[in-house]
């Protein structure tokens, strides 16, 4: 795992497998850290979105011009152009997302793509950010939460039942790191 840091938000680098990107316009931020690990964007085979907020997803369309594919989970399928609107308020050069040549998936069948690309491991539905947040849960116990609340944290959200689950739901595959989009690795 090569954790790419160019912006504001954590991307990870897994066999081929990139998790989130940052905001539109930190494509030659993003080219330099990929030189800096050593990666082309000939490694990376697929991009998945923790969900689709502009600092989660801004380079997806710019990528999957390059032959990138967007691997696209089913409750994920109605936000992809969540960001759209924004980008182009702010003024950002994008490309928005063409979805009819992501690669679409459910979460229940995930494990079986991701083992095409060599990860032993799911995507789960982890909506209590956003309706479309996924999680990345391996079996070797990183798990990739994107913008959901921090484990330690949850006593102070003890209303929020859907941030419970999320959690209740990650905790039965054992996790022992966490990564975060916007925090460092937890380890438990």
């Amino acid at each position: 795992m090569i954790k790419l840091k160019y912006g504001n938000t954590n991307t990870f680098f897994i066999s081929g497998l990139l998790i989130d990107t940052d905001y539109a316009g930190s494509l030659p931020a993003f080219y330099r850290a990929l030189k800096a690990n050593g990666i082309t964007v000939r490694d990376i085979r697929c991009v998945l979105a923790t969900h689709y907020h502009p600092d989660h997803m801004g380079l997806i369309g710019a990528l999957t011009e390059q032959g990138v594919t967007l691997l696209l989970p089913d409750v994920q399928r109605d936000a992809v152009h969540f960001s759209d609107r924004i980008f182009r308020r702010d003024g950002l050069p994008f490309i928005p997302v063409n979805e009819s040549t992501a690669q679409g998936i459910s979460c229940a069948d995930s494990r079986a793509f991701l083992a095409n690309l060599g990860i032993a491991g799911e995507i789960i539905h982890t909506p209590s950010h956003s309706a479309d947040s996924v999680s990345l849960i391996l079996d070797d116990g990183s798990c990739f939460v994107g913008d959901l609340e921090p484990y330690e944290y949850l006593e102070a959200y003890e209303d929020n039942i859907p941030l419970q689950q999320d959690w209740a739901q990650i905790m039965q595959h054992h996790p022992k790191r966490i990564y975060y989009a916007h925090a460092p690795e937890r380890i438990l």
